[in-house]
């Protein structure tokens, strides 16, 4: 009788390994080339968004619609965008030597207070992709100062003042989309 028990537990054994292995060969089949290196949507886009000429400092057309974070990587601007399309906050950055590529993204993570890749104490850290392994968000010097550029270090942190990334902080928490325009 024991021998039957232990020989039940080993064919369940065996048969809960299999299944498992062909549900990670199933699921295996369908992971991007590249997992540390999030695409952004289908949306993406390499024209230019339509600016206000008047007004340079208003949202540009086409930068999605609903609550957001938009951000243009050649005004080096963000707005805080609520649901009802308004924008309540827009500000100038310095980005970093590493831009993301124009598209739609999501916050995936926050720090209150960590050393950026400058060396530079940063804080209010709201990071949404990684470029060919460097993490971009945006964040605040403590100190006030720019990143610092160095040819040969990659920087994706794109710097506000205090602030404005504390603004940026408690409005973009995680999941919250950010959109990226030209």
């Amino acid at each position: 009788m024991a021998g039957s028990s232990s020989t039940f537990v080993a064919a369940l054994t065996a048969a809960a390994f299999a299944t498992v292995g062909f549900l990670a060969f199933q699921a295996s089949a369908n992971v991007p080339a590249d997992l540390t290196e999030p695409q952004a949507s289908a949306s993406s886009t390499t024209t230019r968004a339509p600016r206000d000429t008047r007004n340079p400092t208003a949202l540009p057309g086409r930068s999605g619609t609903g609550a957001r974070v938009v951000y243009s990587v050649d005004d080096d601007r963000v707005w805080l965008v609520t649901e009802d399309g308004r924008s309540t906050h827009t500000f100038q950055v310095t980005p970093g030597s590493v831009d993301p590529l124009p598209g739609t993204y999501a916050v995936t993570s926050r720090s209150g207070a960590v050393t950026g890749t400058d060396g530079t104490p940063i804080e209010h850290v709201v990071r949404f992709t990684n470029v060919k392994g460097v993490s971009i968000g945006f964040s605040a010097a403590v100190d006030g100062s720019a990143p610092v550029v160095d040819p040969i270090r990659k920087t994706g942190g794109i710097r506000a003042s205090r602030a404005d990334a504390n603004a940026l902080w408690k409005f973009a928490t995680i999941g919250q989309r950010v959109v990226v325009i030209r």
